[in-house]
């Protein structure tokens, strides 16, 4: 039986840069940096208050074709690549932090049916989606 997600994987364009963003900007702290076989580096972060969630910070490479790490760098640069959604406690104090912190913002706080959401990208363009939650149901929709 599946208990829970553990780990989820984000594709980045330099590890150590991203380790660095995710640590320093967005308050993540490093839960696994090691190489293993062929040089592979397996680096996790999480965040303190999920620490049962890792966030895998990887390169596009093998086991991928050539064909699709090049697919995978074109949507980076193009800003393009899902990454992740995040709660946050209000959304809009977190958006002047991190735009103060040089984070690229998509969309500013707005009103969402259901929270204030705002959409930033990482430092590999990867998309951030900055949810303060709210209830809501289908009615919210209208």
């Amino acid at each position: 039986m599946i208990t829970n997600i553990s780990i989820t994987s984000v594709f980045v364009k330099d590890v150590d840069e991203s380790k660095a963003f995710y640590i320093d900007v967005l308050g993540f702290e490093e839960h696994t940096d090691i190489t293993i076989g062929d040089g592979y580096r397996w680096c996790t972060v999480r965040h303190p208050n999920q620490p049962e969630l890792q966030v895998h910070l990887t390169v596009p490479g093998p086991p991928f074709s050539p064909e699709m790490i090049e697919a995978i760098r074109r949507a980076q640069d193009g800003g393009g690549m899902n990454g992740l959604g995040m709660n946050v406690d209000d959304c809009r104090k977190t958006y002047e932090d991190l735009l103060s912190k040089g984070v690229q913002f998509i969309n500013p706080p707005e009103e969402r049916p259901y929270g204030i959401e705002a959409v930033a990208r990482d430092n590999s363009g990867n998309w951030m989606v900055l949810v303060e939650p709210r209830e809501f149901g289908p009615a919210d929709f209208g």
